[in-house]
C-alpha cells in the first residue's frame, strides 16, 4: 500500500503523522503543481490532499489510486465524475473544527469591538505610561449583552455561535441559505430582516450558486452603520470592492475575515487600499487551524483510512 501526501504543509508541519506508516509506504510532498502531480501519484493506491486539484489531468496516471482523502471539509477540487466513472472512492471531513471556528468567530469581534488593536498601540507606544487618567476614554465600546446577532448559515458552526452568542445575552436570529436548515429554539427571518436588525453579522456557510457574492453592495446598505459583519464562511460569499467601499463611507462600522476571494491575499486587495484600516481585522485563513483541530482532522482521515482497507 502506497499512500502519497500532495501538499502535507497546508495542515502544518507541528502535527504528528507517523501513524500512517503502519498502512505502508508513505511519500509526503511539502506542495504540488498540477503539472507535478501526474508523476508523482502514478503508483499511489492512497492519495491524501487538501487544495491540490483532482481530475484526469492530474491523477490519469494513477492506474492503483483507489482511494482520494481531501484534509478539509470542501471538495470542490474533486472532479467527483471522473472520479465516479473510475472508480475511485474520496473521504472528505467535516465537524473537525466547529469548536474552533466558533472560538475564532468571538476573537474577531472582540478585536473589533472592543478597538483592541487601538489600546493595544496605545500602551505600547508608552502613551498610557505617565498619563493622567487611569482610564482612557478615546474609543467608546458596547456592551455585547442585548444587542442581536445574525447568522447566516445554520449548519454545526453557526449553531455553536449561536449558543455561545446567546450566553452573552444576545438576541439571536438566523438565515438558512439553503433553505433546509431550522431551528424552533431560534428566531429564523429572512435574508433582509436579518441585515436590517443585527448588530454582528456572521457567515458560517458553504460557497455555492445560493451564497456567492450574498454580501453585496446592495446587501450592506440594509445594514446597520454601527454593525461589524464576519465571514468565516467563504471568501466569494462578500463582495470585497464593496465591502471596502462600504467600510470607507460609513455604510457599516467594521468587517472581521478570515477568508478571502483569493488565498493568500493578492497584492491588489481593495483591503490595502482602505482609507480607514482600523476597521477591518483580517486573519489569514486560521479559523480551523488549532492544533487540537488539526490533530482531531488528521485523525479522522487516519480512521477512515484504515476503515477503508477494512
Amino acid at each position: 500500500m502506497k499512500i502519497v501526501f500532495l501538499d502535507r504543509k497546508t495542515i502544518g508541519e507541528d502535527i504528528d503523522l507517523s501513524g500512517f506508516n503502519s498502512f505502508g509506504e508513505v511519500v509526503m510532498y511539502d506542495f504540488s503543481y498540477p503539472d507535478e502531480v501526474p508523476d508523482r501519484v502514478k503508483d499511489a493506491d492512497i492519495i491524501v490532499l487538501n487544495k491540490t486539484r483532482i481530475d484526469e489531468s492530474t491523477i490519469g496516471t494513477a492506474e492503483n489510486l483507489k482511494l482520494v482523502c481531501v484534509t478539509a471539509t470542501g471538495t470542490n477540487n474533486l472532479d467527483k465524475d471522473y472520479l465516479a466513472k473510475n472508480g475511485i472512492e474520496w473521504r472528505n471531513v467535516a465537524g473537525y473544527s466547529t469548536e474552533t471556528v466558533a472560538q475564532h468567530t468571538f476573537a474577531l469581534l472582540f478585536y473589533l469591538f472592543e478597538h483592541l488593536g487601538y489600546y493595544d498601540e496605545y500602551v505600547k507606544s508608552e502613551r498610557y505610561a505617565g498619563d493622567r487618567l487611569f482610564t482612557h476614554f478615546e474609543k467608546n465600546f458596547h456592551e455585547l449583552n442585548a444587542k442581536t446577532w445574525g447568522i447566516i448559515g445554520l449548519g454545526a458552526i453557526g449553531h455553536r455561535v449561536a449558543e455561545i452568542a446567546g450566553a452573552f445575552g444576545c438576541k439571536v436570529q438566523y438565515f438558512s441559505t439553503s433553505g433546509k436548515n431550522h431551528d424552533e429554539k431560534i428566531k429564523e427571518v429572512s435574508f433582509e430582516q436579518l441585515l436590517a436588525t443585527s448588530d454582528i453579522v456572521s457567515i458560517h456557510a458553504p460557497l455555492n450558486t445560493d451564497t456567492e457574492n450574498l454580501i453585496n453592495a446592495a446587501a450592506l446598505k440594509q445594514m446597520k452603520p454601527s454593525s461589524i459583519l464576519l465571514n468565516l464562511g467563504r471568501g466569494p460569499i462578500v463582495n470585497e470592492e464593496d465591502l471596502c467601499e462600504a467600510l470607507d463611507n460609513g455604510i457599516i462600522a467594521g468587517a472581521g475575515l478570515d477568508v478571502l476571494s483569493e488565498e493568500p491575499m493578492r497584492k491588489d486587495s481593495p483591503f490595502l487600499k482602505l482609507k480607514n484600516p482600523e476597521k477591518v481585522f483580517i486573519t489569514p485563513h486560521i479559523a480551523w487551524a488549532s492544533i487540537e483541530a488539526r490533530v482531531r482532522l488528521m485523525k479522522i482521515i487516519e480512521d477512515q483510512i484504515r476503515e477503508w482497507i477494512g
